[in-house]
C-alpha cells in the first residue's frame, strides 16, 4: 500500500470531523460549552500570543493529557462533559488531531477552521 500523502491525511479527516468557524466557537466559549483546547507548539504561543480562556496542550501531548484519567480532568481543569474545540495555527494539526481524539472515542469534538489565524482577526481576545 503506497504511503498517503499529508494531503490526502487531512482530506480523509475532513470528512469524518466536525469543523467549526470562529464565531461559532466564541460563542461557545461565552457559554462556557466548551474546552478551548490550542496544540500549537510553545515556540508558537510565545510569538503570537496565546488565546484568553484556552487550555495549551501540544499536539505531540494531545492524546495523553485527554487521557480520561489526567491530571487535567482530576483538577478540573477539562470539563469532559464540554465539547473540546481545538485549534493550531491554520488547521491542519487540529483537523488531524480532531481525528485521533474521535479514534479514542471522543464524540463531542472539533475544530476552528482556519485557526488562530482565524482566531486572531475575530472577536477573541489574545493575551
Amino acid at each position: 500500500m503506497p504511503i498517503k500523502s499529508l494531503q490526502t491525511l487531512v482530506t480523509e479527516a475532513m470528512q469524518e470531523i466536525k469543523t467549526i468557524n470562529v464565531d461559532e466557537a466564541l460563542k461557545m466559549v461565552k457559554d462556557n460549552k466548551c474546552n478551548l483546547i490550542d496544540i500549537r507548539d510553545g515556540r508558537e504561543l510565545e510569538s503570537t500570543g496565546k488565546v484568553e480562556n484556552s487550555t495549551h496542550i501540544s499536539r505531540g501531548m494531545l492524546e495523553i493529557y485527554l487521557d480520561p484519567n489526567s491530571a487535567l480532568f482530576q483538577q478540573g481543569v477539562l470539563d469532559q462533559n464540554k465539547e473540546m474545540v481545538l485549534f493550531c495555527a491554520g488547521g491542519v494539526r487540529s483537523a488531524l488531531a480532531v481525528k485521533a481524539l474521535k479514534n479514542m472515542g471522543y464524540e463531542k469534538i472539533s475544530h476552528i477552521e482556519g485557526g488562530f489565524g482565524a482566531i486572531s482577526q475575530s472577536d477573541f481576545k489574545i493575551v
